[in-house]
Parts: C-alpha cells; sequence; structure tokens
C-alpha cells in the first residue's frame, strides 16, 4: 500500500511548475479604473457619479502634455505617489494600487528617458492607458 505522504511532495512538486497568469493592462484597467474612469477612458465611469471631483479624462493625457504620453507621471498617480509628505491627505479619492503592482519587475521608460525598474502590471496598465490617447 503506498502512503499518501508520497503524493503530497509530487503534488508540491507540480504546483510550482505551474505558471501564475499574470493580468493583461486592460484586464488590470478593467478591475481597478474602468469603475470611476469609464471603459474608454473619459471620466464616466459608473462610481465617477459619487467623487466630488470628476475622474481624469485619461483620453486626453497626451494632447494636454503638448503631444507627449506623460508615462511617468501617470505610472507615479497609479502606484500611490502624489508628492504629498506621509500622513498628509493627497486630496485625491484615487485609490492607492502599489502593494496590488508588486511583482517582477522590468526596465520601463515613462518618458524621461531612463529605465527603472517597474512592476510589470504597472507598466502594462500604463501601456494600456496610452492607447487610449486620443
Amino acid at each position: 500500500m503506498r502512503s499518501h505522504w508520497m503524493v503530497v511532495p509530487m503534488m508540491l512538486a507540480l504546483a510550482a511548475c505551474v505558471e501564475r497568469k499574470i493580468p493583461s493592462g486592460a484586464e488590470d484597467y478593467a478591475t481597478f479604473c474602468a469603475a470611476c474612469h469609464g471603459p474608454g477612458g473619459r471620466g464616466d465611469g459608473p462610481a465617477a457619479e459619487g467623487l466630488a471631483k470628476r475622474p481624469a479624462d485619461l483620453t486626453r493625457l497626451a494632447a494636454a502634455n503638448g503631444g507627449a504620453f506623460p508615462g511617468t507621471r501617470v505610472m507615479a498617480k497609479i502606484w500611490g505617489y502624489t508628492g504629498v509628505a506621509p500622513g498628509k491627505a493627497s486630496g485625491s479619492p484615487m485609490p492607492e494600487f502599489g502593494p496590488l503592482l508588486q511583482g517582477d519587475l522590468v526596465p520601463y521608460d515613462g518618458g524621461d528617458g531612463i529605465q527603472t525598474p517597474t512592476p510589470v502590471r504597472l507598466v502594462q496598465i500604463a501601456e494600456y492607458v496610452k492607447m487610449l490617447q486620443e
């Protein structure tokens, strides 16, 4: 009779081989952003009505920045870095997604010429928002 104790290490070894699926930028946008910014990024999501300040129209970021997509600023906003001192209110209703975007890092230039190690999911969301530009 085989011991069931041999099955457990085999199952653990197989589980280690299963690759974790990383959501795409579009999937993360739909999960974390679309409720406020809307599916097309225009700031018209169903949760936008309940906010004191309308969410940004993400389709106009490049236009408002002289035609260049402000990737570094977009990433800082998604990451939750607002330049506000710790313990002070940022005044922004945007939640901080930093803890959700930890994981594998990839080099990314957000437009400032500097390749910065950045969580892959953060890069994917920023690239998705870049794709929404009009």
